[in-house]
């Protein structure tokens, strides 16, 4: 009995000695210590504003900003996700990162915690309304919601609206929406469509979504200034004046606008129109180089042809917000792998034929799925969100009692659920956050473009 007491004493001596050498790591490791190691961790939150993966590729506006600081030291940027603001913190206090790259909100709490550098951000919440509504004028003043219904998610937007009631005296009709696999950007749709008239969301995340839906108006404030930045250890001291001496000389730079731009201001739609006449018997000007390489893939050519309607409009000169290019809409990485020699990346055949070859490749990776119409949605979907993503939401339908081999009604709701923080946070989904009803609709546009194809054009 004597000897299990000393080895547990032993163990716990072993298990303190070990936190207190990693205290001192954690507590000495700063900017010198980071340019050694040749390695900037940057911690994270999955969003459409800070970082997810799309098309196999890392995107997210402080995803960007953070790679431009890491080349600016001279190091590689990796990045760890957490799963909220306190979690970041954790992690941060922890030593698993060297850096939150995140606006994270300046309260006391996290004052008290970490050392707050890099811009300035002062964010507040707005009304999501639309531009036109019929026999309404959008409103411009808080006092106008009273009486008027405003759908809200549970937490920081609720409790800011029940207290603007309270600050009005009461009247606004508010709606909590409890639904699990409703989010703030489901209801900004809903107000775009004109399913519901009002919703609450941040400025930066109402900013993204005017770039889907222009007919937003999103100018009312409803809450008061809240300052955000990044942050890093208090002893970290050197790496966080570095940080913010990056924002100040970089916010200007040609770099830094181009990625707020792309974020917030490009639109994300493509714009449609038809090119040739259908009842002439031609869908585009490349109708040939379609019949040659959907043979390779045993498409319908006029399936391959509606994909490139959808996702260019037939322009190969268009390059998306995402830096996507050509008549196939590739990304550069992708184009790389399937052989687009440099600067090619807008001629037709080379788009078609890389995009033939991609598709190929990315077909072989549902081979499980034998019926090859169910199969070809679920390349559809991987060609437009990265096949990261399919196989997310594919995991998701099995737990969830679903057919992952089958694509409507089955794996397409949860393709549209890997928006909604507590499904791209379960322990089967590796990819993150993605912003599911841009596949969700790309999959049925393309499939009813291509049998709309099918009956007027001849094969």
């Amino acid at each position: 009995m004597k000897n299990v007491w000393l080895l547990v004493l032993a163990c716990i001596c072993m298990t303190a000695c070990r936190n207190r050498q990693q205290s001192a790591e954690v507590t000495n490791y700063d900017l010198p210590q980071i340019k050694d190691s040749g390695e900037l961790v940057a911690l994270t939150l999955n969003s459409s504003t800070s970082y997810f993966d799309y098309r196999g590729e890392p995107m997210g506006f402080q995803y960007e900003l953070a790679d431009q600081f890491t080349r600016s030291l001279g190091v590689k940027l990796k990045i760890k996700v957490a799963q909220n603001a306190r979690d970041l913190v954790h992690k941060l206090l922890q030593g698993e990162g060297d850096l939150i790259a995140y606006n994270l909100p300046v309260t006391k709490e996290f004052k008290d915690s970490v050392e707050f550098c890099g811009e300035d951000i002062i964010t507040h919440q707005v009304l999501v309304q639309r531009n036109t509504q019929k026999k309404k004028k959008a409103l411009n003043n808080v006092t106008e919601l009273i009486g008027k219904e405003v759908y809200v998610k549970p937490g920081k937007y609720l409790e800011r609206l029940i207290n603007l009631d309270k600050e009005l005296g009461g009247g606004i009709l508010i709606h909590e929406v409890n639904n699990d696999s409703i989010t703030t950007e489901d209801l900004i749709m809903q107000v775009s469509n004109g399913e519901i008239d009002y919703a609450i969301c941040d400025n930066d995340l109402a900013k993204l979504n005017k770039t889907y839906y222009p007919n937003l108006n999103i100018d009312l404030a409803v809450s008061f200034d809240q300052r955000a930045s990044w942050a890093v250890r208090k002893t970290s001291p050197l790496l966080g004046e570095a940080a913010t001496k990056w924002h100040q000389e970089n916010i200007t730079s040609p770099a830094y606008q181009a990625s707020s731009k792309r974020y917030f201001e490009i639109s994300k739609r493509t714009p449609h129109g038809s090119i040739l006449s259908v009842k002439d018997g031609k869908i585009s000007h490349f109708d040939t180089l379609f019949k040659k390489y959907a043979k390779e893939i045993d498409w319908d050519w006029r399936i391959l042809a509606s994909l490139a309607y959808t996702e260019s409009n037939f322009d190969t000169t268009a390059v998306s917000w995402a830096g996507a290019k050509g008549l196939m809409q590739l990304m550069p990485r992708t184009a790389r792998a399937m052989g687009v020699p440099p600067g090619k990346e807008q001629n037709p055949e080379e788009s078609i034929k890389a995009a033939v070859k991609y598709i190929a490749a990315t077909s072989r990776s549902f081979n499980a799925i034998k019926n090859e119409n169910e199969r070809m949605k679920f390349v559809l979907a991987a060609y437009n969100a990265g096949i990261g993503h399919v196989l997310d939401a594919m995991a998701l339908a099995e737990k969830y009692g679903k057919n992952k081999y089958v694509w409507d009604n089955s794996v397409d709701d949860y393709i549209l659920l890997k928006s909604n923080e507590e499904y791209f946070n379960d322990p089967v989904c590796k990819n993150g956050y993605f912003r599911g009803v841009e596949t969700y609709n790309f999959v049925k546009e393309v499939m009813s473009r291509g049998e709309v194809y099918k009956k007027k054009i001849k094969d």
